[in-house]
């Protein structure tokens, strides 16, 4: 479980407009999130998600061969 620390900025109504985060923790959401993949990974996955859709066995390795 990550923590966020936050800072809330608010309007002149007290309604809150944005938040600021440290990096880091802004980082590591990133990560989790997987906002940090170049487009080659996005595509793989997308690609992925295809061939699992369609039952393409043949486009995984088994568990016991990694």
């Amino acid at each position: 479980m990550i923590t966020i620390h936050k800072k809330l900025v608010v309007d002149e109504h007290g309604k809150p407009t944005e938040v600021i985060i440290p990096w880091d923790e802004y980082k590591e959401m990133e990560k989790l999130l997987g906002l940090d993949l170049d487009k080659t990974a996005v595509e793989d996955l997308k690609q992925a998600r295809k061939d699992r859709a369609k039952g393409k066995k043949d486009a995984y390795s088994d568990l016991d061969s990694i």
